[in-house]
């Protein structure tokens, strides 16, 4: 029997199968969190899951509604001060994956998560930056997870909250960034990683049942595809039952505590 399964379904699953049991990984709220959450749950099992509050190595039963949610500190293996977060684990080059969502990604990866429009009259303002711009810079790579449409993957970016390749090519190493930068980009619609040297965007996989026109239409620019273009594995039945159980858990206890039950 052929598995039915929603995109966002597709796209947390794709993404769960990228960090490794030795992987660090510095976790950011919402669907990056229910990836490396279902990565931990499925095939990596002593993942260490890093929050920006300063928990590490949290095994949470549902998933966060923020970085401060109580959930992290009671199965976290210690929290440590946001300063120490930063300064000894993440600065120091101890975190190997970042887990970031976007706003707005453009097609050098540069990531916008502060305001859509001017900065000074903005049509919209987003959540902000939080720790992303350092996530950004100090993780040994970061992968990137979103919704795929025209609003949030435009040629450039409003504002450069996250640095990705600047206009490409070398700029990141220009400034002085080491790190590897975003690797892959997960979407509803496909997997996309950086040309090796323009480090423009390139489509390297679409999921079943997408074709190149329907990423055409859903992206800002006019994307590249590989040479090689794959299809992404479907999710199994065990990946899909165990985030589906994820996510009951979650909203029966979001249910509970905002007194629906």
């Amino acid at each position: 029997m052929t598995l039915q399964y929603t995109p966002e379904e597709m796209m947390v699953v794709t993404a769960s199968r990228q960090p490794g049991n030795d992987d660090v990984c510095f976790v950011g709220i919402g669907t990056p969190s229910a990836a490396c959450n279902l990565a931990r749950l499925t095939h990596a099992p002593d993942i260490t899951l890093i929050y920006e509050s300063g928990t590490i190595g949290a095994r949470p039963e549902v998933l966060p509604l923020s970085i401060g949610d109580p959930e992290l500190c009671e199965t976290a293996l210690t929290t440590v001060p946001v300063a120490e977060m930063f300064q000894y684990w993440l600065q120091a080059g101890r975190i190997s994956i970042g887990f970031l969502a976007a706003a707005q990604i453009d097609r050098f990866a540069n990531i916008n998560t502060t305001v859509i429009g001017d900065y000074n009259q903005p049509k919209v303002r987003l959540p902000g930056a939080g720790g992303a711009p350092e996530i950004a810079s100090h993780c040994g790579e970061i992968l990137v997870i979103m919704p795929h449409s025209t609003r949030s993957l435009v040629p450039e970016v409003d504002f450069i909250t996250s640095f990705g390749f600047g206009h490409g090519g070398n700029e990141r190493a220009d400034i002085g960034l080491t790190t590897k930068g975003p690797t892959l980009v997960i979407t509803d619609l496909c997997l996309m990683r950086p040309d090796p040297e323009t480090k423009e965007l390139t489509v390297e996989s679409l999921h079943p049942g997408v074709s190149r026109e329907m990423v055409i239409d859903a992206t800002g620019w006019t994307p590249i595809f590989a040479d090689d273009l794959a299809e992404t594995p479907p999710p199994t039945s065990e990946e899909l039952a165990a985030l589906r159980d994820l996510n009951e858990r979650t909203a029966r206890a979001h249910s509970r505590v905002g007194g629906h039950q």
